[in-house]
C-alpha cells in the first residue's frame, strides 16, 4: 500500500453500507494539523471515503494519478509545488473536482465566487463544509465535471492575467506567481499549540542558539528550528536573509546606511536597526 493511502475498518465498513456513489477523496495540505482536522470532519460523512493524504504538491500529483480520486481538497500555498502548480500538471481527462483550501482575503475570494468554483477558508467551518459538499455531489456528473474544468481554467486566467483557454495552454504557462496573492503564513508551534503569523507582519528574525526569535507586531515568538529550515518556509518576496543570524522583512526597511567595512545598517519602520553583512551584499538590490 502507498504510504499516503489511508485504509481503516471504519472506511471499509462505510463502503459496504453505502447505496449512493462514494466519493473517493484526497486531502492535500502541508500542515499535518490541518489535514487531521479535515479528516476528522470527513470521517463520519457516509459518502466520503478518504483514500489518501498528501503533504506537498509532488505527493498530490502522484497520488491523484495513482488513486484517481473524485474529489481533492487542495491547499493553495505549499512549499515546492503550489496548489495551482498541481492543477497545471494534471491530465484534463482524469481531472477530479477540486476544492481549494485557502487563506485568501475577501478581495481575492471574489475571483473564486465569480467563477463559481468552490473554496474553503482555513480553519474549516463545519457548516461551510456541508454546503460545499452538497454542491460537489451535484457536480459529479460528467457534464458538470466538464463545466468545473472550464471554470477552473477561467479562474487561472483571471488570477494570472493571461487568457488561458485550454489545459495545454495551462501546462505551457508559469503559474508560480499566482500563489503570491495568498497571504503567506508561518506556523509557530509551541507544544500542542500552533500560532499562524502573516509573514507580512513579521519585522525581523534573529537566531539565538538552537532557537529562532520571530519579531511580529511588537511580540517575540520563539521557535526551535535551524536558519536553513526556516528560510525554506519563508516567502522570499517578503523575508530575506541578510546576515548569518538575521532575516528581515524587506518591505519594512525605510533607511539604509553604508558602513566603512562594506556592511550596511538597515532601519525598519519600527526604528529597529539590523546589519546586512558583506556576505549578503547581493541582497542590496532588494532595497533599491
Amino acid at each position: 500500500m502507498h504510504p499516503g493511502v489511508i485504509s481503516t475498518p471504519t472506511t471499509r465498513r462505510k463502503q459496504r453500507n453505502l447505496t449512493a456513489k462514494t466519493l473517493k477523496t484526497l486531502i492535500v495540505d502541508d500542515e499535518s494539523l490541518a489535514r487531521r482536522g479535515l479528516l476528522h470532519r470527513l470521517k463520519d460523512i457516509e459518502d466520503i471515503e478518504v483514500v489518501g493524504e498528501a503533504r506537498n504538491g509532488r505527493e498530490a500529483v502522484n497520488l491523484i494519478r495513482e488513486l484517481n480520486p473524485d474529489l481533492v481538497f487542495l491547499d493553495i500555498q505549499m512549499p515546492g509545488l503550489s496548489g495551482f502548480d498541481v492543477v497545471q500538471q494534471l491530465d484534463i481527462d482524469s481531472m477530479p473536482i477540486i476544492l481549494f483550501l485557502t487563506a485568501y482575503d475577501e478581495y481575492a475570494l471574489k475571483a473564486f465566487e465569480a467563477n463559481a468554483l468552490d473554496y474553503m477558508l482555513k480553519p474549516i467551518d463545519e457548516n461551510r463544509l456541508t454546503q460545499v459538499l452538497d454542491k460537489v455531489r451535484i457536480s459529479i456528473s460528467e457534464k458538470r465535471a466538464l463545466e468545473h474544468k472550464s471554470l477552473l481554467l477561467k479562474l487561472v486566467s483571471d488570477f494570472s492575467g493571461k487568457n488561458i483557454s485550454s489545459f495545454d495552454e495551462l501546462k505551457d504557462n508559469d503559474v508560480e506567481g499566482l500563489v503570491n496573492r495568498e497571504p503567506s503564513r508561518l506556523a509557530i508551534r509551541d507544544g500542542g499549540r500552533t500560532t499562524w503569523l502573516d509573514q507580512h507582519d513579521i519585522e525581523w528574525i534573529d537566531a539565538a542558539g538552537d532557537y529562532m526569535c520571530v519579531q511580529s507586531q511588537g511580540t517575540t515568538h520563539i521557535m526551535r528550528k535551524t536558519m536553513k529550515e526556516l528560510e525554506a518556509e519563508l516567502d522570499g518576496n517578503i523575508l530575506q536573509r541578510i546576515h548569518r543570524s538575521t532575516i528581515v522583512n524587506i518591505r519594512q526597511v525605510k533607511e539604509m546606511e553604508s558602513h566603512i567595512n562594506g556592511e550596511y545598517f538597515l532601519t525598519l519602520e519600527s526604528g529597529h536597526r539590523v546589519k546586512l553583512s558583506r556576505t549578503y551584499k547581493s541582497k542590496l538590490k532588494l532595497f533599491r
